[in-house]
Parts: C-alpha cells; structure tokens; sequence
C-alpha cells in the first residue's frame, strides 16, 4: 500500500448502514400511531476491521406489540424469548445485534430506565457469542433520524459515529444528544475551511461538511478514474481509496490526470500519481492508496470501510463485484462507463458512456442491461484461464474481445463530472425531479437516456446487509482467508 496524509488518520469509529425500506420497516414498527414505545432487534452483518467497524442491517426483526409487558409513552418491557434463535444464527455467522425502541416524544437521550436495560441485555449478549466486536442501542425519533451508541460487554456505553440510509438519497440518520444541541464542533482543519468556500456556497455547509466526513473509494484510476479523484479532492472529500494495479505507460499520457513522462518511464503506479496530486493541493485529505486488483478479499473488505465508492474499470467482472459489495455491504455506488468505438478510418464512429447509481434496492448493472450474463462468464474465464480463454477466441465462442476503443482525456473528463455530480445529487437535493438510477449520454448523438426502473435482483436482495459473509461476496473466488 501507497498512502499520504496531511491529516490525523481518522479515529477508531464504529458505524450503522441500513437500507431505505428497512428504515421504513423499523420505523412504521416503532410509531404505530398510539404513542407508546415500541421495539425491535436488527440483525446485522459486519464489515471494516476491529477499531473501524461496519454494521450492515440484514434482517429486520420487530418485537409484536403484544409480546410486550409493558408499553407506556416513556417505557416498554418486552420478552427476550425471540432472542435465542438470533442469537444462534448471530454466533453462526458472526452477525451483531441492534436494539432499537423510539422515543415517541422525541426525547434525544437515553433515559436511565434505558441505560438499565441495556446493562442487563448486552452482556448477555456478549456471553452467548463470544466476541468483543460491538452491539448497538438505538433510539429512533418521530422524525427517523437516530440516537445510537455501541454497548460493550461490561455496559458502558460509547458514541456511534454514524446511521446511515442508503436508497435513492444518501441520508444521515444520527442525532447528537440534546446536551450537543448548537454546539459547534470543528471538524476541518483552516486549510480546507478555505478551500470548500465555493463548494458551500453551492451545496451549503450540511453537505460540504458531511464531504469533508466522508471516506470514498475511487476503484480505477485511470482515464476517467484520475478526473473523478481530481474532482472529489477539489470537492473536499475527507478521505479517499484509491485502488488500481496499473502502472503509466507513454500511451496513456494523453488522459491520466497529473501524469508525466517520468512516471511513464519510471512505470510508476497510477495511484502513486494521484497520492502525489491529492498531496500537493494542500488541503488536508487523507489518501489510501494500493497498487491491487479490486478482486481481492483484502480489497474488499477494505472497501467495506468506505461511506461510498466510484468505480472506473474496464473489466466487467470488476463490475459487476462492485455492484455485489454495494449489496452485501450496503454502500452508495456509481459506475462509469465510457465507450468511444473507431471507425477504422482514424476517426471515432461512436462516442457513449453513463454514470450508474447502484444501491442494494435497485436493479443491478446486469439487470439494465450494462453487460450479459455471458459477457461476465467470459470476463471470468479470462481472468481465472487465460489460455482457456485465449482458445475461446480462436474458436469465435467469444466475440469483439480486442475492439478498438481510443480514450480522449476530454470525454473522460465528461463522464467523470457526471459521475460525481450523480453521487452529489443523492446527497443534496439540488435536481427538480427525484433522480433517476443513473444516466447514458451519447455525445455523438446529443442523446441523453434515463435507464428504466425495476425490481431489484431476488438473488441479491437476501444478500443485503450479509457483510463478510462465506464465500465473500457469495463468490468462491473470494473464499480464501481474508486480511485486514
């Protein structure tokens, strides 16, 4: 790994992901209308690393409102029954466990009846799984939004950095207590408080400062991947992943961002170029950067770590496990496709390419019709058989496998705005219209085309929120033992 900081690395957090219907599931649970209390218990999968921990809402399980003892506007009392079969499929397939109840008068803090009853819960819960990885309490407000800490085995309790839902919009859940309530907390360092002035006056200071919070991963840099990191770093994201296993080459001069000649005759890592061009703006952002193949367990679960990702590959099976850790991890992701086609002439025929948004309720790039069942099979082969897939070509089983398709650093600079630009639209809503699942726009048609909707896939679906599930990703290529 390659890595800068003009920053402090960020601290040891623990944060929640869940999707936007499961919200909606929790929250017409917990307000049925009656303004008493109401709980339920979120079984969830894990991602990041001990000390940055991811909890993946999997499973929604409401408590029945007859099942509890007691249900008053400020108290309930309910049976821990349901627990015992959470928690032996919890220690099987090394899940976490979130109580959530709502306050229906919107009080921000945990009462002292809800400290005691998190004192006696948790360490049970702790004992039956045997693991120090942590547990979270929830309160849930009539608004939505979250009160959340992480209870640890000996009932104390610490804050939750974040409560995320991930949907059509990017939404911020969590709530400070009502102790925190106007105060300011500085958050950025002078040098990036000036750098995001226009940036705050286009989107204001709630989504600025929610950037300088955010961790992206930028997978791809290259072409289109280095235009992407150079706008998300003037953007003033707070800490970016960077992850490509090419080096510069003279023949890609024309397109990657900052590069030069040196680093084409010193092969130097393309991540290493953008590293150094994040570095020398001065603003303070963070930057992880590993000269590997996203498909990797390691990078994997590296990117389970982020708050959102961008992917800028070629490969269709890089594709399509991005889409995969956008289901199993429950992260925002935006494709970028880009496709210039010669005309044998020495001009191009054809110029197209698309920002994708992807989340765990929308239908895959395969069920838009980005690429084919058959086109990720043979994206497979040659990645795992190369001679075999070599053969494949002979025989014409596989077609179009050496295209022509020249990249202009122009087009790429387009698509990549696009990109970033759909990720800002799902974190501020600054579209007339609720955004659509991404956009293709062909240049030499001056066509712009919306993707239609859908369900998402069935088979990815009860993957949601599995985190490091076994095979990672529900791949067997990924089965191998993973490192941190």
């Amino acid at each position: 790994m390659i890595a800068t900081s003009n920053r402090e690395s960020l601290r040891s957090r623990v944060r929640l992901r869940m999707t936007e219907a499961q919200h909606a599931t929790v929250y017409q649970h917990l307000f049925p209308g009656d303004g008493y209390e109401a709980v339920a218990v979120l079984v969830c999968g894990r991602g990041g690393t001990p000390g940055d921990e991811v909890l993946l809402v999997h499973t929604v399980v409401p408590i029945p409102h007859d099942e509890c003892a007691e249900r008053t506007p400020v108290r309930v009392t309910w049976s821990t029954d349901r627990l015992r079969r959470l928690l032996e499929g919890a220690a099987k397939h090394a899940q976490a466990l979130v109580k959530v109840h709502s306050h229906p008068g919107g009080w921000l803090d945990f009462s002292e009846w809800d400290d005691s009853s998190d004192r006696a819960l948790f360490p049970s819960i702790y004992g039956w799984l045997d693991s120090n990885r942590p547990h979270l309490s929830l309160i849930m407000m009539p608004t939505g939004l979250i009160r959340a800490r992480a209870v640890s085995a000996d009932g104390t309790f610490s804050e939750v950095e974040s409560v995320a839902a991930i949907g059509t919009a990017i939404r911020e859940l969590i709530v400070a207590p009502s102790s925190a309530v106007g105060v300011v907390h500085d958050a950025h360092d002078h040098r990036a408080e000036r750098h995001t002035v226009r940036t705050r006056q286009a989107f204001g200071d709630g989504t600025t400062d929610r950037l300088g919070r955010m961790s992206i991963g930028v997978v791809g840099c290259s072409g289109t991947g280095s235009w992407v990191v150079e706008l998300l770093a003037r953007l003033g994201v707070g800490q970016l992943t960077l992850v490509d296993p090419d080096r510069v080459e003279h023949l890609n001069l024309n397109r990657i961002v900052h590069a030069t000649t040196a680093d084409a005759e010193t092969s130097r890592p393309k991540v290493e170029v953008m590293t150094r061009a994040v570095a020398s703006m001065g603003t303070g952002i963070h930057v992880d950067a590993y000269v590997e193949d996203v498909i990797t367990p390691r990078m994997v679960r590296r990117l389970s770590r982020c708050d959102a990702i961008i992917g800028c590959v070629d490969s269709i099976d890089a594709r399509d496990v991005l889409g995969r850790i956008s289901t199993y991890y429950i992260l925002p992701y935006v494709d970028v496709g880009v496709r210039l086609v010669a005309d044998g002439h020495g001009g191009i025929s054809h110029v197209v390419g698309s920002a994708q948004y992807v989340h765990p309720n929308s239908p895959s790039l395969l069920d838009r019709g980005l690429y084919t069942a058959k086109q990720l099979a043979d994206a497979g082969l040659r990645r795992s058989d190369p001679a075999a897939y070599a053969e494949q070509v002979k025989a014409k089983y596989i077609s179009n496998a050496d295209e022509d398709r020249p990249a202009v650093a122009s087009v790429n600079a387009f698509y990549a705005s696009l990109a970033v630009n759909e990720l800002l639209a799902r974190l501020h809503s600054f579209r007339d219209d609720e955004p659509a699942l991404g956009v293709t726009i062909s240049l030499s048609q001056l066509r712009i085309i919306l993707p239609d909707g859908g369900p998402p896939s069935p088979g990815l679906v009860k993957r949601t929120g599995r985190g490091d599930a076994s095979p990672l990703l529900g791949l067997p290529a990924l089965s191998e033992s993973i490192s941190s």
